[in-house]
């Protein structure tokens, strides 16, 4: 492949309507969609793409059943504490990207360890949007600012976005939403204003590397101005 993006961001749809098509549980689908990142992050790894977001939990997220929720967050912690030193083993940096603010403490935890662990890592730096929207990232950058009594004359966009989640962070050069929606569903609103993007019907579980292929042999074929000519 010519060009490879530098940032990839996943909005990994379809779990439950693949576990519903298998006559299987949503949770059983989370699984199969938890267990699906493993190749997808070793794939990219494997291509030296330097940053990758996966968007795991949104702040809309938690409109669903109570139960699904928290199966959901048991599922992540569970996976957290089991990849984490995988991924540090392959000098994966792991960040939170969100608000870690109606987590239970398990999972803050194991958040927490994940990312200690892999602070000082070199390679991919994998992030991970859990509890996530991009509306509420922007209005908490505001009241950073505000609360730090920045001069309004000083504020431009390079200043603005050291108070994003994402501060260390370059722009997402390719979006990539699984399971035949075409929305971005909130997520990173500032730092996909001039990504690509990519929809396919593929539901994520069965999201794999030649599907990803597809996606970057499309990504290379497109023409980035920026605005320009």
């Amino acid at each position: 492949m010519a060009t490879l993006p530098h940032h990839i961001a996943f909005i990994m749809d379809g779990n439950g309507r693949w576990a519903e098509q298998r006559g299987l549980s949503r949770s059983a689908g989370h699984r199969a969609g938890v267990k699906n990142i493993r190749s997808i992050i070793k794939y990219l790894n494997s291509h030296t793409i330097k940053y990758v977001t996966l968007y795991a939990f949104s702040t809309e997220n938690w409109n669903r059943p109570e139960e699904e929720v928290n199966g959901l967050f048991h599922l992540l912690e569970e996976i957290i504490k089991e990849e984490s030193e995988e991924l540090h083993k392959n000098g994966i940096r792991i960040r939170h990207i969100g608000s870690l603010e109606g987590l239970s403490a398990k999972l803050q935890d194991s958040i927490d360890k994940a990312i200690k662990l892999t602070a000082d890592n070199t390679g991919m730096t994998l992030g991970i949007a859990l509890n996530y929207g991009g509306r509420a990232e922007i209005i908490d950058a505001v009241r950073r600012i505000i609360s730090s009594g920045v001069n309004p004359e000083a504020l431009d966009e390079k200043r603005f976005r050291e108070y994003l989640y994402t501060a260390d962070f370059p722009d997402v050069d390719l979006v990539i939403r699984t399971g035949g929606e075409f929305r971005t569903s909130n997520l990173l609103i500032w730092q996909t204003a001039y990504s690509e993007y990519y929809f396919t019907p593929v539901l994520w579980p069965d999201f794999n590397e030649k599907e990803l292929e597809k996606a970057l042999q499309a990504y290379s074929q497109r023409k980035r101005r920026f605005g320009g000519l």
